[in-house]
């Protein structure tokens, strides 16, 4: 955590370190002529570049200093678990020799030391090894406290535990100012996928490449240098890569939305160039859309409408859910529907998208009665128009800082059913399958207040605050059932 006291030269930042003889297209006196011709207001601007890229140094030592703090949440999680469970190993053979009528073996002093400070983060009688649980909890906590996914999070701290160890030199240009943290994403991704032995002469050899090029250019750089130090051919590393394709959905601004397909890369050139001679086929003195927008509308009427050739897809439509407000619905007011898992549609295309709906499930600010919002004790099991209200209410995995979709998303009782809690609408909420494993294997907390609100409490005893999409509360009181 030295790095932050090493800062105080940023004032003294020379514009002039950056000049590597074109590369960033820098300008200085000396490769432009005569110094003493330059106009004060160019001066004034080198200043100003100057201080922008001094700040740029101060975010880049800032990440070097971050890069230690979170190796070290890791590594007291994970030292901490273990002294647990070395703590539990002890005492089970202490109360195994007494039970045997041995003499209990003596602790040393130090071990002494280490189990009198040690609390596990998990609960009692955790199904969870010692691993497990301090991984979990490390993740959790930085993602909470950083207001990240735990998938970020994750990534992050593995970053941190390579720069803390086997990645120093970076992390020492990181904190210099002489890299940016892309750049050093950049070399740990490639350089991690190499044999653990060629890593570091990688790093040695792409580092001063850092140093000058841009993150792109630096990318295709590594890229080159790491097909050629890889001991596997590329036919096998394809083939391990193939695991992970994926498709992924990203909602953007103004009612509009990204799709990333990582795929292999003649499937993808296949998927583009398909779409595209769709699209230029449509062209003509009529059609008034862009080459662009008429790849997009190909693409989008042949994954919702199309059907594989094994017949898949056929009589298969997407479901979504919209909440339209009844009086834009009604074309009296211009207030946006709400598309589950996006967030604010215009009113125009939410009432297009309501007419063509074949059925409704009414979500009012006063509900009609016919959606049962509590079983009490009856049952464990919540009744499948109470699930929908609440997914609806939810929209995503309701753990502080998931975005996992709440239809995919397990039901949890807020306060455990096992102690007593109900199966009743403001006692319940999503929880996706890894945080409902990670609320009942550790001590993470959760209680919910009036609206669907609910208040997290970490292992550390930080605090974190989780808004439901559609803030719900039924008018009047909600009884539940009588007892039988």
């Amino acid at each position: 955590m030295e790095n932050l006291a090493d800062l105080s030269d940023i004032e003294d930042f020379d514009i002039e370190e950056l000049d590597d003889g074109g590369a960033l297209g820098v300008v200085t006196a000396e490769t432009s002529g005569d110094a003493a011709s330059l106009d004060r207001r160019m001066s004034v601007l080198a200043e100003l570049v100057s201080a922008a890229a001094a700040a740029d140094r101060l975010l880049a030592a800032a990440s070097a200093a971050r890069a230690e703090a979170v190796d070290e949440v890791r590594a007291w999680c994970l030292s901490n678990e273990l002294a647990v469970e070395r703590d539990r190993a002890r005492r089970t053979a202490r109360a195994e020799a007494v039970e045997q009528g041995l003499t209990p073996p003596a602790d040393s002093a130090a071990d002494s030391a280490v189990d009198s400070g040690s609390v596990s983060a998990g609960v009692a009688d955790s199904r969870w090894n010692a691993l497990e649980i301090a991984y979990r909890t490390a993740i959790s906590e930085l993602a909470c406290a950083l207001h990240i996914s735990q998938a970020s999070a994750s990534n992050l701290m593995a970053q941190s535990e390579a720069l803390t160890g086997t990645f120093t030199a970076s992390r020492n240009a990181l904190a210099a100012g002489q890299i940016s943290y892309a750049h050093v994403r950049v070399l740990i991704e490639h350089a991690n996928s190499l044999p653990t032995a060629a890593r570091a002469a990688f790093e040695a050899e792409m580092l001063p490449q850092a140093k000058r090029l841009t993150v792109p250019r630096f990318d295709r750089t590594a890229r080159r240098l790491r097909e050629k130090s890889h001991p596997e051919s590329i036919t096998v590393r394809r083939s391990k890569s193939q695991a992970d394709r994926t498709l992924m959905f990203e909602p953007a601004a103004d009612g509009m939305g990204w799709l990333h397909s990582y795929q292999q890369l003649p499937v993808a050139q296949a998927i583009f160039h398909r779409v595209n001679d769709m699209a230029a086929s449509l062209q003509g003195p009529d059609e008034h859309r862009t080459l662009a927008q008429l790849r997009a509308d190909a693409f989008a009427a042949l994954v919702v409408d199309g059907v594989t050739p094994a017949g898949l897809g056929r009589g298969i439509r997407a479901t979504v859910n919209v909440t339209v407000p009844v009086l834009t619905l009604l074309g009296r007011s211009d207030e946006p529907g709400h598309l589950e898992g996006c967030g604010p549609i215009d009113p125009e295309t939410a009432r297009e998208l309501a007419a063509g709906a074949p059925s409704f499930t009414r979500i009012l600010v006063h509900p009609e009665t016919g959606v049962m919002l509590s079983v009490g004790r009856d049952q464990y099991r919540v009744p499948k128009d109470l699930r929908r209200l609440l997914v609806i209410r939810d929209e995503t995995c309701r753990f502080a800082g998931c975005n996992r979709p709440a239809a995919r998303a397990e039901m949890d009782h807020s306060h455990e059913w096992q102690e007593d809690g109900i199966t009743r609408y403001d006692n319940l909420a999503s929880l996706c399958a890894p945080d409902h494993r990670l609320k009942t294997q550790t001590n993470w907390t959760v209680t919910q207040s009036p609206g669907g609100e609910l208040h997290w409490t970490a292992p550390s005893g930080l605090h974190y605050r989780s808004d439901p999409a559609i803030p719900f509360e039924p008018p009047g009181a909600v009884d539940d059932p009588p007892p039988f």
